[in-house]
């Protein structure tokens, strides 16, 4: 993920909130007056929801994202993104019947799907429907900027009681007029019906503490409004001939040159699932494979959306580099909240920490080229102290020892990583690094060799020059170590050229380098490159490769430099 590196260490991908996003190629439209069931819209990779007879089962995951300390956590429940959505225009109505409820239920309409970031998850316009016993909560949002992007508030909260919580619930748009309603009969209505203007309908279910089933669920449009189905992007972007693997692939064939990624851009967006597809040879997945997204709770385990965006990966012959298993950021509460104070409490934490590592490593076996066991360990102040987390108060100081050893035991085939930021070029934090992955090793560990993050956030006091990128991968190499240049960006702060320059300065020299095996941007398009201010504003980056879906004059620079 992007490190402490300088005063933007937040951020983030971008929201939907200042663009409208390329709609996915529909399936034949419903004739009018059809009922589509929307219980078949592949549901298989939706955190929390399994196939019940003819229905759904919905049970908690709890998933949450923390922020940067670990404290306040945002919720992050989960929609069908690799499944079934709906393209509307006009009005419409969708309808569910939720039964066994057993501590809350909800089902939640969004226009498009929120993004996840880092540290925070930017909400889209959309409504959401909790039932907690005949309490109706009905909750809309209008897709505005939020003052707080972690506590977004709508703009209508309603709580209803309801005669009977197992009748059937609908959302009605009627122009603009947005309805909610329970057996038939309104029970809120608002002059919102403008929030659904985009188009889309795309659906999720959750729970916070219990579970639910859903008996049906189905969508119908009023004669003279177009209705229909549709499947993720990604299903219609191809690998290009002329793209950055391709070019890369002419002298380096051992090369992936890949980018950070998520599933809701690449499910939503065309341009970007054109660009991530088209242009480049391998994905990280941006949050989906750290813990907070992978073990919400003790024992639970949420593959789906990272199984999801390896299924795309591997049907377009891309490689996977996993991200990540020990971090000190990004962990569920259940992980941050392990006893150590006593042996008793860490032998015990011990085992949970070494079950997760296990258990994850064992479900991504064969599907991984590698792996960040270990990602950022030492202190965000730039220094060479290891941050002393959950697997450090564990395990001591050695824990990477610890950890590599049971990735190996889980995936022998796995290349081991350690990545960090701020290494990048000769100095202190490169010395502490380099120690560490032979330290490792010496101890018995299994790492391939580090990730160097090359985040530029400040051309001033970020810049990696030529001279300094090669002699740190001679560095690497001489011990013996490979390098995957990780998580590369550059800001335009100082204008296009400088970017361009850097990012031809970094990729070339990694290139030259029998030492650097990987190259990655952290992102794909600055259309979701966003990031949460010093005072806690969101603000929109401009740092990677393209642009609102056009190609920036970094990448024109990369293509002539590679002979594209």
């Amino acid at each position: 993920m992007r490190g402490a590196a300088g005063p933007r260490a937040l951020l983030a991908p971008a929201t939907g909130l200042v663009l409208a996003l390329a709609a996915c190629s529909p399936a034949a439209p419903a004739p009018d007056g059809e009922v589509l069931d929307l219980l078949q819209g592949g549901w298989q990779h939706v955190p929390g929801v399994t196939p019940d007879g003819d229905g759904l089962l919905v049970t908690a995951t709890a998933l949450s994202i923390a922020d940067r300390d670990g404290g306040a956590r945002q919720p992050n429940p989960p929609l069908d993104l690799a499944g079934t959505h709906l393209l509307v225009d006009g009005d419409f109505t969708l309808s569910a019947r939720l039964t066994d409820v057993t501590a809350d239920a909800t089902w939640a309409v969004h226009d498009r799907p929120p993004v996840v970031a880092d540290e925070f998850r930017i909400e889209p316009a959309g409504l959401r429907l909790t039932l907690d016993g005949d309490d109706l909560e009905v909750a809309v949002l209008d897709g505005s900027p939020q003052q707080d992007v972690t506590d977004p508030r709508p703009v209508h909260d309603e709580h209803v009681t309801l005669p009977d919580p197992t009748a059937v619930l609908s959302v009605r748009r009627s122009g603009d007029t947005l309805e909610v309603l329970s057996g038939g009969d309104a029970v809120v209505s608002a002059p919102l019906g403008g929030v659904f203007d985009s188009g889309e309908l795309w659906l999720g279910l959750s729970s916070d503490d219990g579970s639910f089933r859903v008996g049906s669920l189905t969508a119908t449009a009023p004669d003279g409004a177009a209705l229909s189905t549709a499947g993720p992007a990604f299903e219609q972007a191809e690998p290009s001939a002329d793209g950055l693997q391709a070019l890369v692939a002419r002298t380096r064939p051992d090369v992936r040159v890949g980018a950070a990624a998520a599933l809701g851009p690449l499910s939503a967006d065309a341009d970007y699932a054109r660009q991530l597809i088209g242009e480049f040879g391998a994905i990280t997945p941006e949050n989906a494979m750290k813990p907070q997204s992978l073990s919400p709770l003790p024992g639970v385990y949420t593959f789906e959306e990272a199984d999801a965006l390896l299924d795309v990966a591997e049907s377009r012959g891309m490689a996977v580099h996993g991200h990540t298993i020990a971090f000190t950021e990004a962990m569920p509460g259940w992980m941050q909240d392990l006893p150590t104070g006593s042996a008793e409490d860490r032998r015990a934490s011990a085992d949970a920490l070494l079950d997760y590592v296990t258990t994850v490593v064992t479900h991504f076996r064969g599907r991984l080229a590698s792996l960040d066991v270990v990602n950022e360990p030492f202190d965000v102040d730039q220094g060479t102290d290891l941050q002393q987390n959950v697997w450090y108060r564990t395990f001591g100081p050695d824990y990477p020892v610890v950890v590599s050893r049971a990735v190996h035991d889980a995936d022998p085939d796995v290349a081991q990583f350690i990545n960090e930021n701020g290494a990048d070029v000769p100095g202190p934090r490169q010395d502490a690094l380099l120690d560490l992955a032979l330290r490792t090793n010496e101890l018995g560990g299994h790492i391939a060799g580090v990730g160097l993050q090359a985040h530029v956030y400040d051309l001033g006091t970020d810049a990696i020059s030529v001279e300094d990128l090669t002699d740190t991968l001679d560095t690497f190499g001489a011990a013996g170590l490979q390098v995957r240049i990780s998580e590369n960006d550059v800001t335009d702060a100082e204008g296009t050229d400088a970017q361009a320059e850097q990012y031809v300065a970094v990729l070339t020299t990694c290139l030259r380098s029998p030492t650097c095996v990987a190259y990655t941007t952290w992102g794909v398009d600055d259309r979701y490159d966003w990031f949460v201010d010093e005072d806690g504003d969101l603000q929109q980056g401009h740092d990677l490769l393209f642009d609102d879906g056009d190609p920036t004059p970094a990448l024109e620079a990369v293509r002539r430099a590679l002979g594209g």
